[in-house]
């Protein structure tokens, strides 16, 4: 019997949109449960030791924290997305935690309390880019990070660009002005279906609604722009 599985979300977790494409490249059916991280109930405290999305219940045991997640799935639901071969496996593993460094960036981007620290962040982000560009030139032809097949760091990395798309509306910050590899990357990703219907369609006016309510340098620029999905 296939066990039913739930996944606990937030709309705008990037984390959570990991998990969320990975059960589509896998095709598993799943319920999506969202909570409000502002008033978290004592249901989700119970399933989430860390107070955290994504969480995936699979039956009632919980499954958290993304990476072990996605781990999770690759190694019990086809296709599997991790190369076979283990020292190959070891340095997706690696890309897949500097996902994490790169969201932890955009973060303190959007985050930054005045222009001059925006600025900082902004260097910050596009020096973690074109790391990313020496990685892709050195493996070759895309569409994705390990050439033709898709796999969890492409997973990984379709919710970090996505944020991008909505950071433009404001401003030319020159993030991929000197990384084309990555470029093309982004541009596949966001045209891939799993990646694409991984947030609800208003997705954009929510982050961009978020990031208004900020307080931060970025917030100013946020406020001035139109919303759009």
């Amino acid at each position: 019997m296939v066990p039913k599985l739930t996944l606990i979300s937030h709309e705008l977790c990037p984390y959570v949109q990991r998990a969320a494409i990975v059960l589509a490249e896998k095709g598993v059916a799943f319920e999506r449960r969202t909570v409000d991280l502002a008033d978290k109930p004592g249901w989700f405290l119970a399933v989430s030791p860390l107070g955290k999305t994504p969480v995936l219940l699979v039956e009632e045991e919980p499954v958290f924290e993304s990476a072990v997640i996605c781990e999770y799935l690759d190694e019990t639901r086809p296709p599997r997305l991790h190369p076979e071969d283990a020292l190959q496996r070891a340095g997706h593993r690696g890309w897949m935690e500097f996902g994490s460094t790169v969201l932890n960036a955009i973060a303190g981007f959007y985050n930054a309390p005045d222009e001059a620290a925006l600025m900082l962040r902004r260097d910050e982000l596009a020096a973690r880019f074109r790391q990313l560009e020496h990685e892709l030139a050195r493996r070759g032809e895309g569409p994705w990070f390990d050439g033709a097949r898709f796999g969890l760091v492409d997973a990984v990395f379709g919710p970090v660009f996505r944020y991008f798309d909505v950071f433009e509306q404001m401003a030319d910050f020159g993030f991929f002005a000197r990384t084309p590899r990555v470029s093309a990357w982004r541009q596949a990703l966001a045209a891939r279906p799993s990646v694409r219907d991984a947030v609800k369609a208003d997705y954009g006016a929510r982050l961009m609604q978020f990031l208004r309510s900020r307080g931060s340098a970025l917030s100013a620029q946020a406020s001035r722009c139109p919303t759009r999905p």
